[in-house]
């Protein structure tokens, strides 16, 4: 079985100090049910996930499609290989599968210290495979902060009651999960076009909610996804014309929806999202 019971005492955690780090997000489309970006989630809630279709349809927990995922436990049975690094997670609540592809110096460098024992956050992509759930993972970060852990559960558990009582809220209707507005503009699919961006720093939101900057910042590292390591902060400066300052209050800002993250350092960021 892919999910089995807890190798530790879930409060074994807040009696230590050990491990941290920023959780971020991604969307997918709907038809007809709300979505999610980047979603905090127990081992106990993946293994209660469930696929309306094939395999290669959306997770869905609480009514809504679930696609990245992220998690805090101790790295269990790691096992390191010329191409990935594939790892249990134990989260208290049961275990998962985690693999991280190896595919470039920085991924290797993350896993180097990463080790069994370990707490961790893991960011990745839920999918399953031969009926098995696993975490396709993009980030894992050791934990550095112990209330991280504590923050990690009650997240979850905020998560959970709110999207419960949506649902509860709309009986004869689907009603999407509200998300922030920010989260919402990660489907935007406009272009953007470098030389034409206004250097306007007013407190004016688009459409989508988010700050005019914010905005610019986020498309910019849409347009970039490719890049694996993300983009320094610096060129993201430079190339939108924002003082670095503004630039680094949109990316806290984008980060705190979840729909950016730090990649190889503090200085780089990716989209979690396509544009």
């Amino acid at each position: 079985m892919m999910f089995s019971n807890s190798q530790f005492e879930a409060a074994v955690p807040l009696s230590q100090s050990t491990q941290s780090t920023d959780p971020f997000s991604n969307s997918s489309a709907s038809k007809s049910r709300g979505t999610e970006g980047l979603v905090p989630v127990t081992v106990k809630q993946l293994s209660e996930a469930y696929q309306s279709g094939d395999e290669k349809s959306n997770f869905q927990m609480d009514g809504a499609d679930v696609t990245n995922v992220t998690l805090v436990g101790m790295v269990v049975q790691m096992v390191v290989k010329a191409t990935d690094v594939s790892f249990s997670l134990d989260d208290g609540t049961g275990k998962v599968e985690c693999r991280r592809w190896t595919n470039d110096s920085s991924d290797s460098k993350e896993m180097d210290s990463v080790q069994d024992g370990m707490y961790v956050r893991v960011i990745g992509h839920l999918r399953s495979s031969h009926g098995r759930k696993q975490i396709v993972a993009f980030a894992v970060r050791q934990v550095l902060n112990f209330d991280e852990i504590t923050f990690h559960f009650i997240d979850c558990i905020h998560q959970h009651l709110q999207k419960s009582r949506l649902k509860s809220d709309t009986p004869t209707q689907t009603k999407p999960v509200e998300l922030s507005a920010a989260s919402a503009s990660s489907h935007s699919t406009s272009n953007v076009h470098l030389t034409a961006l206004s250097n306007d720093f007013s407190g004016q939101h688009s459409t989508g909610g988010l700050k005019n900057c914010d905005q610019k910042v986020l498309e910019f590292l849409q347009q970039n996804f490719s890049i694996e390591k993300g983009l320094h902060r610096d060129e993201i400066s430079r190339q939108l014309k924002i003082p670095v300052d503004k630039t680094m209050e949109s990316v806290r800002a984008l980060e705190e929806e979840g729909l950016i993250y730090s990649t190889i350092d503090e200085y780089h960021y990716k989209s979690t999202t396509e544009s």
